[in-house]
């Protein structure tokens, strides 16, 4: 379930692009009307500014908990790709990086709301910087409290597959007429397969909670492929009887997206400082070397 928040914000983008494309933010707070909180709903001491952050010597960030290779705790130890970026942006700015690990919430803004902007309803705090936010215009325009920015990578749709069973090629969508797949429950990969062709692959899916329960299952051969996330499938891939790529997704257009950095919208100088740090960080290599590290293809974005 840890990619539901995710699936919402793409399944929004899906419909929106099937209309007139992206639409003004006026336009997008009338169909958004109950996501939008008025500005007199709001805490305005959340968080601390610049030169709070700089006098107290650290900075925390949200990241998501148990979410390799990104960000999980090894024995109370921070340890990932977004916690490694999280550190740049700490040392960029002279402090330390302190982490609140999180439990994904039914949705992007939701996270937003909870994480960064005004805090949960009971218990838990806010932090100054979150991780792995999809850059969107949609969502930047329905989380008025919130700037998106520093963005990092380009997160893809990938299919990891038994070479033994696809030894020329990697399989496409319609190979799974024949052949069974697996996949996370609830996720974009789960909706584009069980809708693909009115539902022609239904028979040949198999649904898993975890995209490392799905990659198990492919292992010891119950399913010939698993679709999912690249970043998480090629960490997953420790065996030359796997093979990780990127096919052609038939009839399905929004199969990318980009990953960034969230804070509240009252502390912009933050938010400037984590976008140099980031940008800097991708500039010299040192954000390539992270993901290398951890078995993940790093793709730039397209600034």
């Amino acid at each position: 379930m840890r990619f539901w928040s995710h699936i919402v914000l793409v399944l929004g983008l899906l419909i929106g692009s099937a209309q007139a494309g992206w639409a003004r933010c006026e336009d997008l707070a009338k169909g958004y009307g109950d996501v939008i909180p008025k500005r007199s709903d709001t805490r305005i001491d959340v968080g601390q500014d610049f030169d709070t952050i700089l006098e107290r010597g650290f900075l925390t960030f949200a990241v998501y908990e148990n979410f390799a290779p990104f960000s999980w705790e090894d024995g109370g130890k921070p340890m990932g790709i977004d916690i490694e970026i999280a550190r740049i942006i700490a040392a960029d700015i002279g402090v330390e990086a302190r982490f609140n690990f999180v439990a994904a919430d039914e949705s992007v803004d939701a996270d937003l709301r909870n994480q960064i902007w005004k805090g949960p309803l009971i218990g838990g705090q806010v932090s100054n910087i979150m991780m792995h936010v999809p850059y969107s215009k949609d969502l930047q325009c329905r989380n008025e409290f919130v700037v998106l920015n520093g963005q990092y990578f380009n997160e893809t749709l990938a299919t990891a597959y038994r070479v033994d069973v696809f030894p020329d090629e990697p399989p496409t969508t319609p190979f799974y007429r024949f052949h069974k797949v697996g996949v996370e429950n609830h996720t974009i990969s789960d909706f584009y397969l069980s809708n693909f062709n009115g539902g022609m692959l239904l028979s040949n899916i198999r649904h898993y909670p975890e995209h490392e329960d799905a990659f198990a299952a492919m292992e010891a051969g119950e399913v010939d492929a698993v679709m999912g996330v690249k970043s998480v499938l090629e960490y997953l891939d420790q065996s030359d009887e796997i093979a990780v790529a990127t096919p052609p997704l038939v009839n399905f257009a929004l199969d990318t997206w980009t990953l960034g950095v969230a804070v509240r919208h009252n502390f912009r100088e933050l938010s400037y400082a984590a976008d140099y740090a980031i940008s800097d960080a991708i500039a010299d290599g040192r954000i390539a070397e992270i993901f290398k590290r951890f078995g993940v293809t790093h793709t730039a974005p397209d600034y």
